[in-house]
């Protein structure tokens, strides 16, 4: 089992980039009236045919080259089977991938948030040529982060440059 639900986030979306993800949506929501926390991570990578989508569940399975396990997939979806939630993953060659895992807050075995606000920040850092679709919805703290937009705005100044950093991470500070 990972740490924490940031680094099943930072998983998931390197999986995204490897992919050939050029958009990647991260959307994290806790529904105090039913107690669930949701994670959802699309993107438009090149996507995976439906035995793909069986196979990258299986732990023994990986569909990177030099490796024969895949534990990220796997752990996400039984972290979320064993707090009692639920998980989906929905691909297709050419359209990109959707996972949603849904965790039982009030269940013992679920894994902290983690630091949400640096995973946000080094993914988008690290990652300029990506954009990232951003919502945190948890315990009446709000984002939504479009970095197309903050990037339409910055014009030629990149969103990995110094200046940028600092405004993304007081940005980050101020609504997570």
């Amino acid at each position: 089992m990972m740490e924490d639900i940031a680094s099943h986030i930072m998983d998931i979306v390197m999986n995204s980039v490897t992919a050939g993800a050029k958009r990647i949506g991260i959307a994290v929501e806790k529904d105090p009236r039913t107690a669930t926390l949701s994670l959802t991570v699309t993107d438009d990578g090149v996507g995976m045919d439906p035995e793909t989508v069986r196979k990258v569940q299986d732990p023994f399975f990986s569909t990177k080259t030099g490796r024969k396990v895949g534990l990220g997939i796997p752990l996400l979806k039984g972290t979320a089977e064993t707090t009692g939630g639920g998980f989906e993953l929905t691909s297709a060659k050419g359209a990109g991938t959707t996972i949603r895992a849904t965790f039982d807050c009030r269940h013992p075995d679920l894994p902290p948030l983690g630091n949400i606000r640096d995973t946000f920040l080094v993914l988008v850092v690290s990652h300029p040529d990506v954009d990232f679709d951003l919502r945190y919805s948890v315990d009446g703290r709000m984002l939504e982060l479009d970095t197309k937009e903050l990037k339409r705005e910055l014009v030629d100044v990149p969103v990995n440059h110094p200046e940028v950093i600092g405004f993304l991470g007081k940005y980050l500070d101020e609504h997570l």
